[in-house]
């Protein structure tokens, strides 16, 4: 195919701003799929836990044809943990699509992401989308756009970027709010006239940098990359510039490209497509593959540092072994290798005289992904609080900071503020609405925002609205107050009781309900008091010839607090373990035994 009929776009947003459901309308409008296909929703977040959260983890390539020209497209994450993704695979593509909900407006992750592609000098197209939101002022919404864009320092070329609205779900597009047509083909047409077709000569030298990583149970570890220059062809031997300097020679064993949602094996592939290759088991983001004799490296691309880890430690509880099928170090070790061949924001570092990993990542959504993904496929492992990556410079301690966006009731607006300057947050923006909404910006520590989640839900009366990103690292602001509250901690083996429950809630807020598996140390309450509590959830009532009340019958329990897997890491506390399993999320102390705790806390 000739270079003129390509052009290369990644569509970008903040997270549930609609840039898969976009991808959706492309796809089924340009006919990708054949007309008595069932075609799935969101049919570009493939993995199970983006459908059923509704997020996009990984980025992701495909194409559509209009007018006899190839349109590569990439779908982006919108999620802060997923951030350096975004930054590698804006470097395979001409042009965006920012997308900005008509409600929302420009949030936290679209400045992150647009500041990122305008410093690359992509074209950029904004769409407006979901105008047919309650609420929606798209007019508002593009006046904030241009805000952001002036904020950005963007260019005059820049700012001139064309506007199109559109209600993605629909499959409607149009260049007025008032006035939209039934397709997406004003889109498409915009994208022609906008971003430019890649410039080169299919007999120049080879240069193709490698920004993404995928795998094969088959074929192993897989390129993704754009060719800059030339072309290259299956089976040829090439040269691979490294990183660190080295270069090393392989042979081509496969050769994709993206048509539609699928992979075609091609011969041959020339400049300015996204292609995908085989053959180098190592091969590593930001490694340049160029002819023998010509080797002509890319620069290096960045990948973001991790800020937050947490230790994967094989399972020493009771019931180990009861659900899940993996269960040694040597599993996790299989099993956590396995994830670096793609997962290049992961570090993993086994630990001294344990058996266990330091796992570092992104975020704790980037760490609890892995996590759901590993029980899911019958691993059992605990894992303990996360902790933030500090940094030391210049002799002084530096630490991560979080942007947070915060919309609740005014009415819960001091009781916010309260609770996040106690946890050494910094509040730089305050505003309200006329619908009684306020809106709260902060700069906080990621350590005080560990756990306070559940206190936001709890303070908000679960009405409020909370958005992090990654801010900066900052000076280390000193002790940060964590979890106010103690545990109720099973002191017995045994099935709890609905009979002990009933007597066990005025202590605190149960997480079990009644007929459940307990063992001693398995937390199964939090404390009304700041302290951690033993406590006997086995017990049963004691039999009397005296004929029990009907109301002793009728035991009025309240529905146990059932922990996310999100919510139980941010929850626990140093001393307290996350127990992970195919059926169950368990808390639990890290040591169980209450004799051997009791003194190991003197």
């Amino acid at each position: 195919m000739n270079n003129k009929n390509i052009r290369n776009i990644a569509i970008i947003a903040h997270v549930d701003h609609g840039k898969t459901t976009l991808v959706d309308a492309l796809l089924k409008q340009s006919h990708v799929f054949r007309e008595n296909e069932q075609v799935a929703e969101r049919v570009m977040d493939s993995g199970d836990i983006e459908k059923e959260r509704g997020i996009t983890i990984l980025s992701k390539n495909t194409s559509v044809m209009y007018n006899g020209v190839k349109i590569n497209i990439v779908d982006t994450p919108g999620h802060a943990d997923f951030g350096g993704e975004v930054e590698r695979v804006l470097k395979t593509v001409d042009g965006v699509l920012l997308l900005v909900d008509a409600f929302e407006g420009p949030m936290p992750q679209t400045r992150e992401v647009l500041k990122k592609a305008l410093a690359l000098n992509l074209k950029p197209i904004v769409v407006i989308n979901k105008i047919d939101r309650p609420g929606a002022e798209p007019e508002k919404a593009l006046d904030k756009v241009i805000e952001l864009f002036i904020e950005l320092n963007a260019s005059d070329e820049q700012l001139d970027f064309p506007i199109v609205y559109g209600i993605a779900k629909d499959g409607k597009i149009g260049f007025s709010p008032d006035k939209m047509e039934d397709t997406v083909e004003p889109l498409l047409e915009t994208i022609l006239k906008q971003v430019p077709a890649y410039k080169g000569d299919e007999n120049d030298p080879l240069q193709l940098q490698i920004s993404n990583l995928d795998y094969d149970n088959f074929l192993g570890r897989l390129g993704i990359g754009r060719i800059s220059k030339g072309s290259i062809k299956n089976g040829e031997m090439v040269s691979l510039a490294r990183n660190d300097g080295k270069v090393e020679s392989f042979r081509v064993t496969k050769l994709y490209v993206t048509e539609g949602i699928k992979r075609v094996e091609k011969e041959k592939a020339y400049f300015g497509d996204i292609v995908t290759i085989a053959g180098c088991p190592d091969i590593s983001i930001g490694d340049t593959i160029c002819l023998k004799d010509h080797i002509e490296p890319l620069p290096p691309i960045h990948i973001e540092k991790p800020t937050l880890s947490m230790n994967f430690l094989v399972n020493n509880g009771p019931f180990v072994g009861k659900s899940g099928k993996f269960l040694t170090s040597r599993h996790l070790r299989e099993r956590l290798e396995r994830e670096l061949e793609t997962n290049v924001g992961l570090l993993v570092e086994e630990l001294p005289n344990s058996d266990g990993f330091k796992v570092s990542g992104r975020g704790e959504l980037h760490l609890s992904i892995l996590l759901e993904n590993m029980r899911r496929e019958g691993y059992e492992l605990c894992v303990s609080k996360p902790e933030v990556l500090l940094e030391e410079r210049d002799g002084k301690k530096y630490e991560p900071f979080e942007r947070v966006i915060i919309n609740c009731p005014s009415e819960y607006q001091g009781t916010v503020i309260n609770d996040l300057q106690e946890r050494k947050a910094t509040l730089e923006v305050v505003s309200t609405t006329d619908e009684g909404y306020s809106h709260l910006e902060f700069s906080a520590p990621t350590r005080g925002l560990l756990g306070y989640r559940s206190a936001f839900i709890t303070n908000t009366k679960g009405e409020g609205i909370m958005i992090r990103s990654f801010e900066d690292y900052k000076p280390y602001v000193g002790d940060v107050i964590r979890r106010k509250n103690g545990v109720l901690v099973s002191m017995e083996n045994g099935k709890t009781l609905g009979y002990s429950l009933y007597n066990l809630q005025d202590r605190g807020t149960l997480i079990v309900g009644p007929a459940k598996d307990v063992y001693v140390g398995m937390i199964i309450g939090i404390h009304n008091r700041d302290n951690d509590l033993d406590v006997n959830p086995c017990k049963n009532k004691e039999m009397s010839n005296t004929r029990s009340k009907a109301s002793d019958d009728a035991i009025a329990l309240v529905p146990p607090r059932i922990f996310t897997l999100e919510e139980a890491l941010e929850f626990i506390e140093s001393d307290e373990y996350v127990e992970v399993t195919p059926d169950d999320i368990r808390l639990r102390k890290a040591i169980l035994d209450p004799k051997m705790r009791f003194r190991n806390n003197r």
